[in-house]
């Protein structure tokens, strides 16, 4: 049982690329909270980043239906049907998670092809997005673990 945070195109960038939207945190002290935070509750949590969409994909399929996926597609949300084909193929529990809000932003951001894929989505909350999914996918994942049922 393992958490995964898998960050689209462009989070390298994090602390760098408008830091009045994005923020200023890094994406390594974003992953470094993240695992920590995971270490805390005893529920292993690994990050990873890429700009290829056919590697995060591949990484997709390779999950297990008792892991759980946090994801920011980046811009692929709005243009991405083979994310949300592989996460609907895999039955993998998953969180979309954005930094921005991305309803307050231009029209085209507004429109998620990946959330229908998912148990929900959290947004606009900048780095905290990323960890209030995490505490969500723990308290997901103890329940399955102690009561060996999926929780709606």
């Amino acid at each position: 049982m393992k958490i995964y945070v898998f960050h689209g195109v462009n989070l390298h960038l994090l602390g760098v690329r408008e830091p009045e939207i994005y923020g200023k945190t890094s994406l390594g002290e974003l992953n470094t909270r993240l695992i920590t935070m995971g270490i805390d509750n005893e529920i292993a949590v690994e990050c990873r980043q890429t700009n290829h969409e056919g590697e995060m994909i591949d990484w997709i399929t390779e999950l297990k239906p008792t892991d759980f996926l946090i994801i920011n597609p980046g811009a692929w949300t709005h243009s991405s049907y083979a994310l949300y084909d592989v996460l609907k193929g895999v039955k993998v529990p998953a969180l979309e998670v954005h930094i921005s809000n991305i309803y307050a932003r231009e029209g085209f951001r507004s429109h998620s092809l990946v959330v229908g894929a998912c148990l929900g989505q959290i947004s606009g909350l900048g780095t905290d997005s990323y960890l209030l999914a995490l505490a969500y996918a723990i308290e997901f994942q103890k329940y399955r673990q102690n009561e060996g049922v999926e929780k709606n």
